[in-house]
């Protein structure tokens, strides 16, 4: 009497599982956030960033704006009066860290690396 397995059953049955644990999860996840907008932080909105001030809003809640220089993001802030505004990404990030998912990075090339590592740090998803 052989009771054992085949491997062609036991190889069918271990696949069959692996991609139920593997898809199941993860379509639970996209069924819960489906209609949910991801709130971001745009990193530098003169300038350059400017774009991303215009383009965000579209697909995302901006939930803070930063930049250095007030006469560059004087556009941006116009364009959303009631998002909370700051000069430093440091302090955007510690006072508003919980409510940011991700964070858009639009500065100049000698300094985008610091804005971005610290916000993946932070555990933000990040764009520069």
């Amino acid at each position: 009497m052989n009771v054992g397995i085949s491997r062609r059953r036991f190889l069918s049955t271990s696949t069959t599982v692996g991609v139920g644990l593997t898809v199941l999860p993860a379509g639970l996840a996209r069924a819960y956030a489906a209609n949910e907008k991801v709130n971001v932080a745009l990193i530098g909105v003169g300038g350059r960033g400017r774009w991303f001030v215009d383009e965000i809003p579209k697909l995302a809640n901006v939930v803070a704006m930063c930049d250095v220089n007030q006469s560059k993001a004087a556009y941006a802030y116009k364009a959303h009066p009631s998002v909370p505004k700051f000069e430093d990404f440091r302090q955007m990030l510690d006072k508003l860290g919980r409510q940011i998912d991700a964070v858009v990075v639009a500065t100049p090339d000698h300094t985008h690396a610091i804005a971005s590592v610290t916000a993946m740090k932070a555990g933000k998803h990040v764009f520069t």
